[in-house]
């Protein structure tokens, strides 16, 4: 169990008693029991009956040509599809709202270079991205402080460059 886990059942506890799914007597008794845990199965005896975690939202940025570009105090959905036939991708997250603890970014690109910057802090994964032309260029970084969003990236690239970087 990581302390992501641990944090994420303290969220969930939170967000119940705010959404008033249960009392505060109950909050307390299950706080305690979350950080009294030690297994992911004592966290689940701990989160039993709470609603479901809201699974976000999803959203698609498409271009067939072009250039498709996010900067600045954008709001970032759970799930982000770029899917651009040809052209430019420009993600920039260093300023960007991000209210999940975990955002998956899934891209579809046929040519055309993608340059992402993250959080300084973010923790990036970049295991489910395959390149058909060049390599992806990318240098991993050690997360600056717990709870630091996790950025998750899949899909499939076609011709052209991608990089990854940290603003």
């Amino acid at each position: 169990m990581s302390e992501e886990d641990r944090e994420t059942a303290v969220r969930r506890v939170r967000e119940a008693y705010a959404e008033e799914h249960i009392s505060h007597e109950e909050m307390d008794e299950r706080l305690g029991r979350v950080l009294a845990a030690t297994t992911r199965g004592e966290l689940a005896v701990a989160l039993d009956s709470l609603p479901a975690e809201d699974p976000g939202t999803t959203s698609t940025i498409a271009a067939a040509g072009g250039r498709i570009k996010r900067r600045g105090a954008w709001r970032v959905p759970r799930v982000l599809k770029v899917e651009s036939a040809f052209g430019r991708v420009r993600l920039d997250l260093s300023r960007a709202i991000i209210e999940y603890p975990v955002i998956d970014i899934e891209l579809s690109l046929g040519t055309g270079n993608a340059s992402i910057t993250v959080p300084r802090d973010a923790i990036v994964e970049v295991e489910g991205l395959t390149t058909g032309w060049k390599d992806l260029r990318y240098r991993p970084r050690q997360p600056t402080r717990p709870g630091a969003p996790r950025i998750r990236f899949s899909g499939a690239l076609g011709y052209g460059r991608t990089g990854v970087c940290w603003g």
